[in-house]
């Protein structure tokens, strides 16, 4: 596993975008300068919630060469990643709370030629990842409690980012730390310091007061040289 090029990576997330011009959208945040589109695919089971499914990473695929960031908010992940695979994901990322098969899970992502990501909620403690760190190429922190868009950052889950930046660097150095959930210019600065490395933002971007691209430049200006 290596780090991407880019030492942060900002991520647009589709679920705050406008999906009357879903193809527009995706594309005005390449232009902006995002380096990764964030797609969240919820169940109603899992989270309280239900988005978008292949189709939405099918049309993704067809409109831009960036990564497709694959957030899997479903029960039974197990049974979806082939077919999200297939679609177009070039990450995908599952919860440590949705499977007790979380090994074979991991294990099954890679062979399909995705880099795989573990998610962890806010009331699941970080030592519950610990088994699988080595397996990973990338942990996604939940900022908030996943499910809605548009929700408050969290500041207590700080010091788990730092908890689990600890972790890795003792047994999976090169994978990286992703925030998601209340993202913006206000909170980068905190989960920088933390030991993220990777930032979903939707309704920072998307629904920024100066456009896409305004959102996307807000966060960059955030970010350290």
């Amino acid at each position: 596993m290596s780090r991407s090029s880019k030492r942060f990576i900002i991520a647009p997330s589709i679920f705050s975008a406008d999906l009357t011009r879903l193809g527009q959208q995706v594309k005005a945040a390449e232009s902006a300068g995002g380096d990764w589109i964030h797609i969240d695919i919820m169940d109603g089971h899992f989270v309280p919630n239900m988005s978008m499914g292949r189709l939405a990473v099918e049309a993704c695929r067809r409109v831009t060469q960036l990564p497709l960031d694959i957030h899997l908010m479903v029960k039974e992940p197990e049974r979806f990643v082939e077919f999200f695979a297939r679609s177009g994901a070039d990450h995908l990322s599952v919860h440590i709370e949705a499977t007790p098969n979380i090994h074979s899970l991991l294990q099954q992502i890679a062979q399909l030629s995705c880099k795989a990501g573990i998610v962890i909620n806010p009331g699941t403690p970080a030592i519950a990842l610990e088994p699988i760190l080595q397996m990973v190429h990338l942990v996604l922190v939940m900022t908030v409690n996943p499910g809605y868009g548009a929700q408050e950052f969290l500041p207590e889950m700080l010091p788990k980012i730092r908890q689990i930046r600890q972790m890795l660097d003792r047994v999976n150095p090169e994978a990286m730390i992703q925030v998601d959930g209340g993202i913006s210019a206000s909170t980068i600065p905190l989960v920088v310091e933390a030991g993220a490395q990777i930032f979903v933002a939707g309704n920072a971007i998307f629904n920024h007061p100066d456009g896409i691209l305004g959102g996307v430049q807000a966060i960059r200006a955030c970010l350290p040289d």
